[in-house]
Order: C-alpha cells, then structure tokens, then sequence
C-alpha cells in the first residue's frame, strides 16, 4: 500500500525552514533547529506547526505557526490558549505568527491580538498577522521561499498563466518539491479556469484529498448544508426532522459542490442544467463530481446527467 503524500503545513515548513522562519519574524538572522510537536490536550490540528529558532539576540525560543484558509474570528482567543500551551509545554518564549490563505468575506475585521478585560484585570496577547493576498508572487519566487510556491496563484500578483507557469518550473526544478504540484494546481482553481490549469501541470485528486485545506472547504460545505438542511427538517416536522435535515444537507452540500466545480470550468451554469442537478440523488451526485472535472465542455457534461 502507498504511503499517503504529506502535502500539509509541516511538510510545507519542513521544505526550507530556516527561509520560513526569517520570512514570518522578518529577522533575516533567525535559524530554525527543530520542528516540534504541536499536539496538546485541547488542541490539536495539521495546520498547527511550532519551530524552535533561535537568534543571536533572543537565543532559543518558539515560532509558532498557524495556517488558516479563512480567518476564524475566534482565532485571537485560540492564539491566546496556543501561546500559553507552548510556552508551559517547552519552557521557551514565543513569537506567534497567524497566516491566512484565502481573504474573509468584507464584513470580516482581522484583528492582530486578544485584548479582554474582566473584573478589573486584563489579558492581552499579539500576534503577528500575515495575509497571503497581501504577499507578492513576485519576491516569492525570486527568494525563493519553496513552502510558498504552492501558493502562488492567489498571492498579490501571482493569478495568471505566467506566474503559474513560473511556480510549475520551480517545483519541478526540485525533486522534493514536486509532490506540492497537485496543491498548487488546487490554489490555481480559485484564479484560473481548470482546463487551462490541466493543460499547464497535473491533477491529481488522490493526492489533493490528503491536503487539510482541501478537506477543510469540503468540511465547510457539508456542514453549511447540513445546517441548511436541518432547518428545512425543522420546518417539515420535528418528529423527522434532523433525520431528514441531515441527508438533505448532505445532498444539498454535493449540489453546491457539483455546481461550484462546473462554474470554475464553465464561468456560467444554464438554467436547465440546475434544474436537472437539483433533481440528482446522493449517489448520481458523487458519481458527477468525478465527471465535472474531467469533461471538455458542459454540452459533454450534459451528456452524462440521468434523463
């Protein structure tokens, strides 16, 4: 049995640390030794990632890394319970980094630290934020910084054919780098048109399910659907409700799955060919998935929905 592919942000980390952590501290002096375990008794998730480094000036201490696809307004509080389990579990000082993938919806403020106060006595803990939209494809590449290349397409400047071109050549350059193209190819999808992606560099979805941010937006889906489902339930009956709502949603989370992939590929759906995918069973619609991402043109895809 092959051995799954690590495409995760320690793998990621792990790829040029000493280049990572003088990026995130901005000290081109800092030098990465290990990379720790991230695993505590509350928290415990593959985009959590802790370095030891250390500086002429500070000695030994800890970079603590968190990879967020979309930032989570209750990240300060979760920076807050990291830093504070870190510190006790290694006995070093720490310097927390947040860095979101993919940019909030406008209603969304970013904040750089948590700052509560109760009864009297504060709480306070900063934290460095970087944007990866804010990062320029440009520098990247020419640094090079290798746990960013996959990254690329949605970096500030990165999301045209050029850049993607320039981000293949680098990973192939580097024979252990080139496990990262699926990834790479999966970040090229929020910017590109897929066809074009599969023209330029491979597509493999064995190794893309092994990404947590792959499975982080398939996770985000379901449960959106499921909740949408739920409250349709609720509305029908309570009796059946939850049972109904949850496959509903689960249905529901394939549609708009079905739908997002075709509108990446296509730009628009037609009207008729919703219409036929809201009629789609949970089986019909897992067996389409595969085909949307393969097909040349939505007149082929239309050629394979039920009648």
């Amino acid at each position: 049995m092959a051995k799954p592919v690590d495409i995760g942000s320690k793998r990621l980390i792990s790829l040029a640390p000493n280049a990572w952590v003088q990026w995130v501290t901005g000290n081109p002096q800092v030098r990465a030794s290990q990379l720790l375990d991230a695993e505590f008794q509350w928290i415990s998730r593959e985009s959590d990632v802790i370095v030891k480094a250390s500086s002429p000036e500070h000695q030994e201490f800890l970079i603590l890394n968190e990879l967020q696809l979309r930032y989570d307004q209750n990240m300060p509080q979760r920076m807050r319970n990291y830093v504070a389990l870190a510190e006790e579990k290694y006995n070093l000082s720490a310097y927390p980094v947040l860095i979101n993938i993919l940019p909030p919806p406008s209603t969304v403020t970013i904040v750089d630290c948590y700052d509560k106060e109760f009864m009297g006595l504060k709480a306070r803990q900063d934290y460095r934020v970087i944007n990866l939209w804010e990062v320029e494809a440009e520098l990247v590449l020419e640094q090079p910084l290798p746990p960013l290349f996959p990254f690329v397409p949605i970096l500030f400047g990165g999301g045209s054919e050029s850049k993607l071109r320039s981000a293949v050549q680098a990973l192939r350059a580097d024979q252990t780098l080139n496990q990262l193209e699926p990834l790479l190819a999966f970040f090229a999808s929020f910017v590109l048109e897929i066809p074009l992606i599969q023209q330029i560099m491979r597509w493999d979805m064995t190794v893309l399910r092994e990404s947590p941010w792959y499975q982080e937006i398939l996770q985000e889906g379901l449960a959106q659907g499921i909740q949408q489902g739920i409250e349709q339930g609720i509305e029908q009956g309570i009796e059946q409700g939850i049972e109904q709502g949850i496959e509903q949603g689960i249905q529901q989370e394939r549609r708009g799955s079905l739908e997002r992939i075709l509108k990446l590929r296509f730009s628009e759906i037609p009207v008729e060919i919703s219409v036929r995918i809201q009629a789609l069973t949970l089986e019909q619609l897992e067996e389409l998935m595969a085909t949307a991402l393969t097909v040349n043109s939505l007149d082929e895809f239309t050629q394979h929905l039920p009648n």
